[in-house]
This record gives structure tokens, sequence and C-alpha cells, in this order.
């Protein structure tokens, strides 16, 4: 496993990962796109094991393209559920699948859908719940560089944190994290610089690869621009290599599909938020492989 500190405000004293942080942090692990069976046998693998080892208060996984790499169904939601997700959040690809509607309004799978689709649409786009006796809660956003044209995020996140008690005199925010899913990496480091101060974490998700631009803002937002894939390590953002080649070369439409055997990589990053404050004190990335399924200790190392 390795692990990335925000390099400009390092704090020596930190909780360690290994280590469980204290009654004043939570800890929340947020893990990137859940890609098709591989990514689902690696969430199944290591979520379980993540939450005891890294002393997760909170899990979030993005769930978008958990069934056949196109949208989430209820049997793939309930399967990332099951496994240790305490809240799953979705993208523009959140319609695909014909069950929706029934995964959106099962209040026990916690699935959300980007805030900022044009209503009526079914779902919510965030989702409150109670980790150590604090309110958080969970935000789904889409961008609109290079992708469907939607209602404006940066409106949309005002209009949330609007219905959210905050007192500003003592200081204090509420808890709220945002899966940001979008292409354009300004949008994602504008939508962050926007937010700096009003919520705890952002952390982008879309382009299915991890960057190491982990830090904190001056406002005591946790941020990254993406969190990766947990889905077939070789592969193209999750699709079969020779077949995205193909539709390159040709320019022609080819229809993709996922790897269902091999490796799986598992692309997530932690955020200690202060549960009084709510402020984020760290972001560390952890990244995995689970090599061809194999159990064990020793296939629980960074992809080379």
């Amino acid at each position: 496993m390795t692990t990335h500190a925000e390099p400009e405000r390092h704090d020596p004293n930190r909780t360690p990962l290994e280590h469980a942080p204290g009654d004043d942090t939570i800890r929340v692990l947020a893990v990137g796109d859940i890609y098709g069976s591989l990514g689902r046998r690696a969430a199944k693998r290591f979520l379980p094991r993540l939450r005891a080892d890294l002393h997760a208060d909170l899990i979030i996984v993005n769930g978008e393209n958990s069934a056949g790499g196109r949208g989430i169904s209820l049997r793939t939601a309930r399967e990332l559920r099951d496994c240790g997700a305490d809240v799953i959040t979705t993208g523009n690809h959140v319609w695909a699948q014909p069950d929706i509607r029934q995964v959106l309004n099962d209040e026990d799978l916690r699935v959300v859908r980007p805030a900022n689709f044009p209503d009526p649409a079914p779902g919510a786009g965030a989702l409150r719940i109670t980790v150590k006796g604090r309110d958080v809660t969970v935000a789904n956003l889409l961008g609109r560089v290079f992708m469907e044209p939607l209602d404006d995020p940066f409106r949309a996140i005002d209009a949330i944190l609007f219905t959210l008690a905050h007192n500003p005199e003592d200081g204090n925010r509420p808890i709220v994290i945002v899966d940001f899913h979008a292409e354009a990496t300004s949008e994602k480091q504008a939508f962050a610089w926007y937010v700096d101060g009003r919520v705890s974490a952002v952390f982008g998700t879309h382009t299915h690869v991890p960057t190491a631009d982990g830090r904190i803002l001056p406002g005591g937002t946790g941020y990254i621009t993406d969190l990766g894939m947990t889905g077939p390590r070789d592969s193209i953002i999750g699709a079969t290599v020779e077949q995205t080649i193909q539709r390159f070369l040709t320019q022609r439409s080819v229809r993709l599909q996922t790897p269902e055997t091999g490796d799986a990589i598992f692309n997530g990053v932690v955020f200690d938020i202060d549960a009084r404050t709510g402020a984020c004190r760290a972001v560390q990335r952890v990244d995995l492989l689970d090599a061809a399924g194999i159990d064990g200790d020793a296939q629980r190392r960074a992809p080379s």
C-alpha cells in the first residue's frame, strides 16, 4: 500500500493510517470508480480489510461503472453495500441500467445521483448520514466541460450548502464530502477552489487515472483531482485494450468490452476530517493490486 501525504501542510503528529484516529477525527475512505466484475472483485477483497486496517469511519465508493462498465444495477449496488460501501456515488452513466429507479429509491442502498440533473429526476443528489455523532453529507455532481450539458454544478452545490446548518461565528462548517464527476481537470480544480472553506473534501472521479495532487486547500478543504479506478489493470480506463486501440485506428464505432479475468487495481484516497470544525487534516492515497484474485497479504501492494 502506498500513501501520499499532503506536502504543504504535513503534520508530523498526524495519525498514521495504521493507527486509529481519535474521536475528534472522521476518517473517510473514497474509492475510485468500480469498473465491471474485476472492480467488484477487488472491492469485495479489500473493503472489509481496509475498514479494519485503516480504521475507516466512512467508505464512499463510486459505482457508476459497476454493471459491466456502464451504470449501476440493483445487483451490483447490493454487492458494493454488502462488502462495505456506506454510500455509493454515480456519474454520467447513472441512467444506463433499466432498474436504476429501483436503485435510487431503495434507501438501504444509499446510492446518490448527480445533483445537477434537471428536475424532475428520480433519486437524490446528496445524502446525509451520521458518523461518530456528526451529520455527514455526501454530495454528487457532474462537470460540464467535454460532458453532456447539465445544470450548473457550482450553483447546485450552493443550493445544497444553503440547506445545511452552519454557524460561521464558531468557525465550524457542515461536514460535506463531494464526488465531482468530471472530465476536465481545470473544472475540477475550479470547483474545489470555489467551495474551499465551505466543504470538508472534494474528490474527482470519471477519468479513471489516479492523480498525485492530493492536498489541503487554504480554507481547509481536502482535494484530489481524480481518485483513479478500481477495475481491470490491463485495460484502457476499464475497457479491453485491443478493441479500444481499434476504435482509435479506424475511427469507427467499436463495441467495447470489459475484461473479466486478470489483475485488478484498487485506487482510493483517505481524508481525515476534524469532527468539530469540519476541516480536512490529511489527504493520503491508497493504491493496491488484486493479482488475479489471489488472496493473501502478499498481493496487497501498489501497482508498478
